[in-house]
């Protein structure tokens, strides 16, 4: 799997499927859609119309806790790799209300006929960086309405816009370092004892 740079090459490649979706041919929206990757400070002053995506949460994945670095050069292993969930919110951004709901369907249909990034789409940004077996599968994520809320509460005094988290789950981050392994046994030593007592 890849290193540090899969957490940004999974929010560059949802935003970038979606960017690519819409200019290959959406003509019902009659509006120039943006689709950017925002941060809190973002909210404040948003786009006009389109689509943002707000990586608000990364967790270990408690599923696959350590799983085994990749061989090395030498037939050694690296550390063990680093699995997260990567937990983002989709906003769909407009003046009125009936695009508003026009553009949230349309991303979520999008999501749900692509949740599987090949590596050819997570590599536009950091080339080679996914090897060709390897990909990433993004779903919706559990969010109750409190939750939903209160963020908007804490990023930009509630002015609410329709939003959908998402997870992408297990994004393993590789490491470069090796396992350090000992010198080779030389000799054995045995140390036998008789009980005391014994005949």
């Amino acid at each position: 799997m890849a290193d540090f740079r899969a957490i940004s090459a999974v929010s560059e490649a949802v935003i970038g499927l979606l960017r690519s979706n819409y200019l290959a041919g959406a003509p019902y929206f009659n509006n120039e859609l943006e689709f950017q990757i925002y941060l809190a400070k973002d909210f404040g002053q948003p786009m006009t119309a389109g689509v943002s995506l707000f990586l608000y949460r990364i967790y270990p994945n408690g599923t696959h806790r350590n799983p085994r670095g990749r061989p090395g050069p030498e037939g050694q292993h690296y550390r063990n790799q680093l699995p997260l969930d990567l937990h983002f919110m989709l906003t769909a951004w407009a003046q009125d209300a009936s695009l508003q709901h026009l553009i949230a369907g349309w991303m979520m249909r999008m999501l749900e006929d692509t949740p599987y990034l090949p590596p050819g789409l997570l590599n536009q940004i950091y080339p080679d960086l996914f090897r060709p077996d390897e990909g990433v599968v993004v779903s919706p994520a559990e969010l109750s309405t409190e939750e939903l809320l209160r963020m908007w509460e804490v990023i930009v005094n509630n002015v609410y816009q329709i939003s959908v988290p998402y997870v992408a789950r297990y994004v393993k981050i590789e490491s470069s370092l090796l396992v350090e392994s000992g010198a080779p046994i030389q000799e054995r030593t045995l140390d036998m004892r008789v009980p005391e007592g014994a005949a």
